[in-house]
């Protein structure tokens, strides 16, 4: 009767041990661009397999949408990173970061399907023309939302430079704007459904979904540093840090940009994660991987608040 009573009352307690719910994980939050979804998905992967009982938590939005959830809403973040660098220097430095590296390149192409309207047609020649055809339509990001829709008026300003076609620009972009979406990734899922037969997006992306595009001219891609006074010629406003406030984007080759937020609650978590992305060269070599090159070491106006340990990855300006 003695052993039995011993026995059942191990069972209880091995049962209940097993009924112990597990240990919370800390948590690493990263807000980035909606471009990073893919290799950054990879990353955190990466991140929580070096470091068990972490979790990542990745929010993607436009760029834009991502600093103001930092600074207008106050929503807790550890890492940003931007599809444009510039977005972090204009609207989190220096109240909500105190620098920025630039990390990542890559350039603005028009993706479309095998279901598109002449998309056996389509080439280098007449792709102005065939999205300005009636009976085509295209989509595009939000400029106030998002680098990749405020750069794709830059793409069109430049187009009509470049092709020399005086009013190219105003027609493009006040066709189909009942498809412009808060971020260029949205875009997709029309391009799918057969809303839209064209939008313009960002090469990587289009690589990472599998989808049909056409190279655009480097002189309105905004990929080559070595037309950078070019690329400076055509200008975009967009919302700046206060209602009724605009900030003017000059034209400039495309360049990503990361941060640690200044008050980031999980700064350890942070400081590992750069850590890895960087000097482990882990993050760097999954982003070439999914077709953004990195572009370390670069200028930065916030050189000198780098943090030491990944300082070797920019330049002073």
């Amino acid at each position: 009767m003695k052993l039995k009573t011993t026995i059942c009352f191990f069972a209880v307690l091995f049962s209940l041990w097993g009924c112990v719910p597990d240990k919370p994980k800390k948590k690493l939050i990263i807000f980035h661009a909606g471009s990073l979804a893919v290799p950054f998905k990879q990353i955190a992967k990466a991140f929580e397999e070096k470091y068990p009982g972490t979790k990542v938590e990745l929010e993607a939005s436009g760029s834009r949408t991502c600093a103001r959830k930092i600074s207008d809403l106050n929503k807790p973040c550890d890492i940003m990173a931007s599809a444009d660098y510039g977005v972090i220097d204009n609207l989190l430095i220096p109240e909500y970061a105190s620098w920025n590296l630039k990390f990542a390149s890559n350039e603005m192409i028009l993706a479309y399907s095998h279901k598109s309207k002449f998309h056996d047609k389509i080439n280098s020649t007449n792709w102005l023309n065939i999205l300005l055809n009636k009976n085509v339509t295209y989509g595009r990001s939000d400029q106030n939302s998002d680098p990749c829709g405020y750069r794709t008026i830059l793409t069109a300003k430049l187009a009509e430079k470049f092709y020399n076609r005086h009013g190219l620009a105003d027609s493009l972009l006040n066709k189909d704007n009942e498809h412009i979406r808060p971020k260029e990734v949205d875009l997709l899922a029309l391009l799918e459904a057969q809303v839209i037969d064209y939008l313009f997006i960002y090469r990587s992306v289009a690589e990472q979904h599998n989808l049909q595009y056409l190279l655009l001219p480097d002189s309105i891609n905004l990929k080559k540093t070595e037309l950078s006074e070019f690329y400076k010629t055509v200008t975009v406003d967009v919302s700046g840090k206060s209602p009724g406030k605009t900030i003017t984007h000059n034209g400039e080759p495309m360049v990503y940009g990361i941060t640690q937020i200044t008050d980031a609650p999980n700064a350890n978590l942070a400081t590992k994660f750069l850590k890895m992305f960087f000097v482990d060269s882990v993050g760097i070599k999954i982003m070439e991987q999914n077709g953004q090159p990195s572009t370390t070491p670069m200028p930065s106006d916030s050189y000198n608040n780098i943090p030491d340990f990944i300082k070797q990855f920019a330049l002073p300006n």
